[in-house]
């Protein structure tokens, strides 16, 4: 495994991260955790071809490199399977028109001329957490990020886990009910189909109509259901309960196989701070071992929503020495 950087060399190098989502791909000039400049956001879905899409994100960076000649590397978070060793992401769940592998890394490392590494976005922000943000200097952690989906960072032994296959991490898969709904794989009761972004304002449309009560999606986002919760909105409240329950349930799990330091949650619904995270530790002190709960920290991400950006670049930086 290459040497980490040191913390003067993060502070001094630059490098271009690469934060690609489902709507738009956010790519930027990072300095260690700073964002020192941007490039106009890329909107994902007006691409007919992965290869166009990789034309545009290298004209992107091509411009942001005119003005910072001293680039020394290029990380590209991805929100589907990568194979990181390889530089090969096979697939993009929601970009349909990413439906077979290329080699990224390969192909854009040749019209850019610098060292391009690409790994998963959620293995991104976890690499960004452990090596500058919330969990800096802890050996082992569990990075969570909650929005559409839910993504998941493993580190052990002071090393990212990746497993076989290069999918180790896909903790929005994992079952919290073994008869429950079916995850896209076949997978029942996976998580991600209960407290995914879309699920919570289904669910609390749901509650408000059985009151007489007419919402739309729009009004039953995480954001809008913490306004009401903390107006004194009772269903709102209770969303935010019934959802730290099924999280606690998620991290539980991963505390008996896996015993991490700390649970680190990024991602909108982690603003919502006490309304999250007061039902969700006493959740896990209903469930863990004394000795797992006493020694375990869940924290929100330092990091925000340029998390996945500032990793990807890190891990550049890291990987290219």
């Amino acid at each position: 495994m290459l040497s980490d950087l040191s913390v003067s060399d993060s502070a001094v190098l630059k490098s271009i991260g690469v934060d690609f989502g489902a709507t738009s791909i956010k790519i930027g000039v990072c300095r260690g955790i700073e964002v020192i400049d941007r490039a106009e956001p890329l909107l994902t879905l007006s691409y007919d071809s992965p290869l166009a899409i990789i034309d545009a994100m290298c004209y992107a960076i091509e411009s942001l490199r005119a003005n910072h000649l001293d680039i020394a590397a290029i990380g590209l978070g991805m929100p589907g399977w990568v194979d990181f060793h390889r530089g090969v992401l096979y697939q993009l769940t929601n970009v349909p028109v990413w439906d077979h592998e290329l080699p990224v890394c390969e192909l854009m490392s040749a019209r850019l001329g610098l060292p391009v590494t690409m790994d998963n976005d959620a293995n991104c922000m976890a690499y960004a957490e452990w090596k500058m943000g919330a969990g800096r200097g802890m050996e082992s952690l569990l990075s969570l990020t909650l929005g559409t989906g839910v993504g998941g960072g493993l580190v052990l032994c002071n090393q990212m886990l990746r497993g076989r296959s290069v999918s180790s991490g896909e903790l929005g898969m994992t079952s919290i009910d073994y008869k429950g709904k079916v995850g896209p794989f076949g997978n029942r009761g996976a998580i991600e189909e209960y407290i995914g972004n879309n699920e919570m304002a289904a669910d609390a449309q749901a509650r408000y109509a059985a009151i007489g009560v007419e919402k739309s999606l729009e009004d039953c986002t995480p954001y809008k259901l913490e306004l009401d919760a903390r107006a004194g909105d009772a269903i709102a409240q209770q969303i935010y309960i019934d959802f730290a329950e099924k999280l606690a349930c998620l991290i539980m799990n991963m505390m008996y196989a896996l015993a991490p330091e700390a649970v680190i949650i990024g991602g909108g619904i982690a603003k919502a701070n006490d309304l999250l995270f007061e039902p969700l530790d006493a959740f896990l002190k209903q469930q863990l071992f004394p000795v797992h709960y006493a020694s375990l920290k869940v924290m929100p991400a330092q990091f925000g929503t340029d998390s996945g950006m500032i990793g990807a670049a890190l891990m550049a930086l890291d990987e290219s020495r």
